[in-house]
């Protein structure tokens, strides 16, 4: 009897870890670069958000869609962007017990689009490879000096990515010959059915931009209904290469209109809604935070100065010191 009993308590454990398992979430900020080192004081608000992930992302410079060359980690970069400063930023948000998702990205000049990139020839194509591997294999190096959780290979790259498959291949070969732990690719909200390469990684990585409500102040309702479709599409998804989906950026603006297009980050929309990005924002958890095949997300963006950044009177991505914070410190919580 006593055997019996034993077995029983121990499936009764062995079913609460697993419960336990399946609604542990990736709990994440979009921690933004800055020009200095980051200290105790610049994380205590991401610790006060009970945030258990940070995305960590150093950029490389191309001048335009159709030049090659990558730079990255020089002398003229913010320090955050720079392999010594990402090594100060794991390491100091890694002492407040958060993980890292190391997501190094391009930017092109005057912020055109990164999913448009295209050579215009087999040579410029060649060595766009070459310094992209360059770029991306040193940070791979460093995420497994540091023991970086999750490292991101790319971000919004769709034409290099249609145009070059089999380079993307043979570089995830190389990534995990050089990195242990786990990785993803942020394909943008309209990219990632194309995404060729999704069951060579561990993560369906989506940056969920997705369009779920014309109003111009939506109700939370209106943001789960149009939110629907795109669920049904990404259950599917997950379920057909058995991999989890994670929100590698979410996030809307306070303005108008906020779930119509909300990858739009046009300076001259000048509308300040701070209720439409809230209903917005809990929608969002609502929708998903439950979901066994959800992994949780990155919320866009999160600065190092907390007191100078958000508030009332800001319409831009970021939720801090606004009532959208407060919906995700609240999911956040609860679905540690």
């Amino acid at each position: 009897m006593a055997r019996y009993l034993t077995c029983f308590l121990v499936l009764i454990l062995c079913s609460c870890s697993m419960n336990t398992a399946q609604h542990s979430k990736i709990n994440g900020v979009s921690f933004v670069a800055s020009r200095d080192s980051i200290s105790e004081k610049h994380l205590k608000p991401v610790v006060d958000l009970h945030a258990n992930y940070a995305a960590i992302m150093p950029f490389g410079f191309i001048k335009n869609l159709e030049h090659p060359e990558l730079i990255y980690n020089t002398d003229r970069q913010w320090f955050g962007e720079t392999l010594m400063g990402v090594s100060q930023y794991i390491d100091a948000l890694e002492r407040q017990n958060i993980q890292i998702m190391l997501k190094p990205q391009i930017w092109v000049w005057r912020g055109e689009y990164t999913g448009h990139i295209k050579m215009p020839t087999e040579l410029a194509w060649k060595e766009l490879e070459e310094t992209y591997s360059n770029f991306i294999l040193e940070y791979a190096k460093l995420a497994q000096e540091k023991h970086v959780a999750l490292f991101c290979i790319g971000t919004e790259l769709e034409q290099f990515i249609a145009h070059r498959p089999e380079y993307w291949q043979t570089l995830i070969k190389l990534i995990r010959e050089l990195y242990k732990g786990k990785l993803t690719y942020a394909a943008n909200w309209d990219e990632y059915k194309r995404t060729p390469f999704w069951s060579e990684l561990d993560f369906i990585g989506i940056d969920a931009y997705f369009p779920i409500s014309d109003e111009k102040t939506p109700s939370v309702e209106d943001c789960v209904i149009g939110w629907q479709p795109h669920k049904k599409l990404l259950k599917e998804l997950s379920e057909t290469y058995d991999k989890s989906i994670l929100f590698t950026e979410f996030g809307y603006r306070s303005m108008d209109y906020t779930g119509k297009e909300p990858w739009v980050s046009d300076y001259e929309i000048t509308s300040l809604n701070l209720i439409a990005q809230e209903n917005a924002t809990e929608a969002l958890f609502e929708t998903f935070w439950d979901e066994n095949w959800f992994a949780g997300g990155f919320v866009w963006k999160w600065f190092h100065n907390y007191e100078e950044r958000g508030g009332e009177t800001d319409n831009q991505f970021t939720p801090q010191n606004k009532p959208a914070e407060t919906v995700i410190k609240s999911f956040y919580d609860i679905k540690k």
